[in-house]
């Protein structure tokens, strides 16, 4: 059996003044980094095989205290980044929600899981796009234990996945991990299995973050 622990990346300079991130890559906020090293610290009698992230150094950051506790390189890959959010991309939440009005609320936040950005990614899209990877990851590894860094909405839409959860029903049921907090799945027989989703308690003293628009 192949083990995947999936952590989304700390609290990014974004997450601390609700930018909209998707693609535009933005370094890890003060607390993302104490939260970073927090998870490593959680996880450091894990026996971790190998390290992939996000090439996106908010995420890249997330995986370097893990990578530098076992001294092993991390492997970036373009396919596990967040999903890409179009003409959304970079700005801040106050201006969206000025310019779109209840497609932020209702159609993003409560549709998640049938969501398209304009001039972007659906969800799903991106949830697929991030399935694919960790499947081909998986199967590159078989019977190891693979960290991955990454991020908010694909982690989601991936989990919406692999538990069969219907794209209408994702936001009501299954909520963004939190900043640094880490899920697990298993593969085995071509299949994932969910385990863990969103374990966060490591990150009482240092600050836990979730995901707020």
């Amino acid at each position: 059996m192949t083990k995947l622990i999936l952590i989304r990346h700390g609290e990014s300079l974004g997450n601390a003044v609700r930018q909209l991130l998707g693609h535009t890559d933005r370094d890890l906020s003060p607390l993302g980094y104490r939260q970073a090293e927090a998870a490593a610290e959680a996880l450091k009698n894990e026996k971790i095989d190998a390290i992939y992230s996000s090439d996106l150094i908010r995420a890249y950051n997330t995986a370097v205290p893990h990578a530098r506790l076992r001294g092993i390189d991390i492997i970036p890959s373009r396919k596990l980044r967040e999903v890409m959010l179009g003409k959304w991309e970079g700005r801040f939440a106050v201006d969206v929600i000025e310019e779109y009005g209840d497609v932020y609320e209702k159609d993003w936040l409560g549709g998640f899981g049938t969501f398209r950005f304009p001039g972007g990614e659906s969800t799903r899209e991106g949830g697929l796009r991030f399935y694919e990877e960790c499947l081909r990851i998986a199967e590159e590894n078989e019977g190891k234990t693979i960290l991955i860094t990454s991020h908010a909405a694909v982690i989601r839409a991936f989990f919406s996945l692999v538990l069969e959860i219907p794209p209408e029903e994702v936001a009501s049921s299954l909520p963004f991990p939190s900043n640094a907090s880490y899920s697990e799945v298993f593969f085995e027989n071509g299949k994932f299995k969910s385990g863990k989703y969103s374990v966060d308690e490591y990150l009482k003293n240092v600050g836990v973050t979730t995901y707020n628009g």
